[in-house]
C-alpha cells in the first residue's frame, strides 16, 4: 500500500534545522510500529498540488500551527479532497489539525477553546473501537499541543478517546473507513520538550510549560496508537 501524506504544516523555525519534517515524523511513527508502507509526502501547506484522488490508496494528514477556519487557498480544497476521499471510501487517518479539518469537513465543528491550550503527556480514556483495532489499554498518555478543538463531532463519527479537557480527543468513522486523534504519536519526547522549552513565554504560558514538561514524565503511549494505524491502513 501507498500511503499519501498530506503535509499541512511546518516544524516552527527554531526547531527546523534539528528535526525532521512532519511528513518524515509521520512515515517514521508507522515504521517503528512494522508498517511496511510505501510513502508520498504532498506539502500542500508549501503550495505543492493535491494529488488525483484516482492516484491515492490510503492517506494521512499532518498536524499544522494552522487553524481550519484560516483563510488560506489550499483549506477549502483540502476540506472537499477529505470529503472525496471519504465517499470513495480510501483509508485515511488525521493526526491534530489533521483530525480538526477531517471533523470540519465532515460535518463537524471546530473553533479555539475556552480551556486554553493543551500542552504536555495529556491522558484520555479510551472506548469504542471496533475488537480489531482495539488497544492494550483502555487508559492512555499522548503528548498534545492544541488550542483549537473539534468542539462538534460528526454525525457520522464515533468517539473513541477522550478527556475532560478534550471531549472528543479520537475519532473513528466506520462509514469511511477514517480514524484520527488530537493529541501527536508522532513526536518524538525530544522533539516535545524542546518544542515547549523554546516557546515558553512566546507561545505558551510559563505555567503551562512548566506543567508540559512534568507530565513528560509520564510513560507514553505513543506506540500503541502508531500501532492502531498500521492495523487500521492494512485491514482497509
Amino acid at each position: 500500500m501507498k500511503i499519501t501524506i498530506l503535509q499541512t504544516g511546518i516544524v516552527p523555525e527554531p526547531l527546523r534545522d534539528e528535526f525532521p519534517t512532519y511528513g518524515e515524523m509521520m512515515q517514521t511513527m508507522l515504521s517503528k510500529a512494522g508498517g511496511d508502507f510505501d510513502y508520498q509526502v504532498i506539502s500542500i501547506v508549501e503550495d505543492e498540488p493535491l494529488p488525483s484522488i484516482d492516484d491515492v490508496e490510503a492517506l494521512l494528514i499532518t498536524g499544522s500551527s494552522h487553524g481550519v477556519y484560516d483563510p488560506l487557498p489550499w483549506i477549502e480544497p483540502l476540506k472537499a479532497f477529505i470529503r472525496d476521499a471519504y465517499a470513495r471510501h480510501i483509508p485515511m487517518v488525521g493526526i491534530c489539525f489533521g483530525h480538526q479539518i477531517m471533523a470540519e469537513a465532515l460535518g463537524g465543528h471546530v473553533a479555539k477553546s475556552d480551556k486554553g491550550w493543551g500542552v504536555g503527556r495529556q491522558h484520555y480514556h479510551v472506548q469504542n473501537l471496533p475488537a480489531e483495532l482495539s488497544l492494550p489499554d483502555d487508559e492512555i498518555y499522548v503528548t498534545a499541543s492544541h488550542q483549537d478543538q473539534v468542539l462538534e463531532a460528526p454525525t457520522s463519527a464515533t468517539v473513541f478517546a477522550q478527556s475532560s479537557f478534550t471531549p472528543n480527543a479520537g475519532l473513528y468513522y466506520p462509514e469511511g473507513p477514517a480514524i484520527s486523534v488530537q493529541p501527536h504519536p508522532e513526536f518524538e519526547d525530544d522533539f516535545s520538550t524542546t518544542l515547549f522549552t523554546k516557546r515558553k513565554g512566546v507561545v505558551f504560558a510559563p505555567d503551562d510549560v512548566d506543567f508540559a514538561l512534568a507530565s513528560m514524565e509520564k510513560p507514553s503511549s505513543s506506540a500503541d496508537l502508531g500501532a492502531l494505524f498500521v492495523k487500521f491502513f492494512r485491514q482497509m
